[in-house]
């Protein structure tokens, strides 16, 4: 059957059902999101009518394209989160904002904390890692642990859904084709207020709410040993700092200087990313081939989820929804809030905010040009809006969730009080800034 003889009501049914199943899946029954994605594929290429021959090929170069261009990436992020954390650089560069800020504004310490960290660490293992280090230090401040907790996860959070090299966004950006730089460049900046905000609803939400703090004595226990604080910081600065100024760069020049073509190619993504890694591998004393072996291992459980999302993302581009939906011209009229509004839905109802942004990308790809945004700063903006959407709303449904309530000793009430309503405030912080941020781009 061609694309265009599949009827809008038989598009958007496969579109609903393919969508309803993965939260389905995911949310009700725990099944792993590659094989609810996988099923979703199934489901929705037989509802438009897809010989099964057809809807296997398509799945099998959904999944090539989309790894094909963002594996080395993940793989390389997620092995210097893991050196990071295993070298002590976290715990050093969280002690020396401590000690800029004191334990008065330990809270406000805690999201900084979280913001720095969270760049090149995934936001549940970031807050594990730093979760200890919270504890002693709401102990010392007298702070309620929720404030504490809820503050340092807004902090992660923030740049977890705005900034490449995190799986959803760099998957997003991998299937809407913006610009990786320059999406994380722009996403490091969006997630200061995103962060800001997370911290400011969780000292006023949370004022209320004292939480008696756990007497794990292990809680109290910081590593006092590691490297110095710039050896800490050089292998997320520099390749952050390499990335911009290529993004920031007149690299289309003619004749580029030989100091422009070695910042071409520093500023690869992919080779920054490496240059971050040996600068972090510089401070590990031993395990070296444990924590590489790890780290590609790690990523592979990730590379599987996002395989699966381009799967999904393929077949439903046999949907040819957005032909449809083009002649609506309220859906034009909506512009960035689209695809915030898509990626804000399927957050809430099933929980993974990589899943969200990963099936709201591929809902959104072929409906660039009814929205105006298909354009290089229109990609960027339409990639940053569904980070945004993917902020709201954290709940029970979200493993990152659990892993603050039990890391932190806190009930459910208290985290839906303070955590749950602050991802909703982040979330529309977050775009707003990427529609004033539309608005700075247009004019240029």
């Amino acid at each position: 059957m061609a694309m265009n003889t599949i009827p809008l009501i038989q598009s958007l049914g496969g579109l609903l059902a393919g969508i309803a199943l993965i939260v389905l899946l995911t949310a009700r029954f725990r099944i792993h999101a590659f094989f609810a994605l996988l099923l979703a594929c199934l489901l929705t290429g037989g509802i438009l009518g897809l010989p099964i021959n057809d809807i296997l090929a398509t799945i099998k170069t959904g999944i090539g394209t989309i790894i094909g261009s963002l594996g080395l990436l993940i793989i390389l992020g997620t092995t210097l989160g893991l050196i990071l954390e295993h070298s002590g650089s976290t715990t050093v560069l969280a002690n020396y904002v401590l000690r800029r800020t004191g334990t008065g504004r330990s809270a406000m310490a805690m999201n900084i904390i979280g913001y720095l960290v969270g760049m090149p660490i995934f936001c549940d293992s970031g807050f594990i890692v730093l979760s200890g280090l919270n504890k002693a230090l709401a102990k010392r401040s007298g702070t309620p642990m929720i404030i504490m907790a809820s503050s340092l996860a807004t902090g992660l959070y923030a740049v977890h859904c705005l900034m490449p090299p995190h799986p959803g966004i760099t998957a997003a950006t991998g299937t809407i084709h913006a610009e990786t730089g320059k999406v994380m460049l722009y996403g490091l900046l969006i997630a200061i207020p995103a962060s800001i905000s997370g911290y400011l609803w969780s000292a006023f939400a949370g004022r209320r709410i004292a939480v008696t703090v756990s007497n794990d004595t292990a809680a109290a226990e910081t590593i006092t040993k590691g490297p110095s604080v710039l050896m800490s910081v050089l292998p997320v600065a520099i390749p952050i700092l390499l990335i911009a100024i290529r993004s920031l760069s007149h690299l289309e020049v003619t004749h580029p200087s030989l100091l422009l073509q070695l910042i071409a190619i520093l500023g690869i993504p992919e080779v920054a990313l490496s240059t971050g890694i040996l600068l972090a591998l510089t401070q590990l004393k031993s395990n070296m081939s444990i924590l590489l072996q790890e780290g590609a291992e790690k990523a592979a459980g990730i590379l599987v989820i996002i395989g699966g999302g381009g799967a999904f993302g393929a077949i439903l581009a046999k949907a040819d929804i957005g032909s449809h939906i083009a002649q609506n011209q309220s859906v034009a009229a909506m512009g960035l809030l689209l695809p915030f509004l898509v990626t804000a839905l399927l957050k809430t109802a099933q929980g993974s905010s990589t899943v969200a942004i990963i099936t709201a990308a591929a809902i959104m790809q072929p409906l660039l040009p009814v929205m105006g945004l298909d354009t290089v700063n229109g990609r960027i903006i339409c990639v940053l809006a569904m980070g945004a959407g993917s902020m709201m709303i954290s709940h029970t449904n979200d493993a990152y969730f659990w892993v603050i309530s039990k890391f932190s000793g806190l009930e459910i009430k208290e985290m839906l009080r303070v955590y749950s309503t602050g991802t909703i405030v982040m979330g529309l912080v977050s775009v707003a800034c990427v529609y004033l941020l539309s608005l700075f781009l247009s004019g240029l």
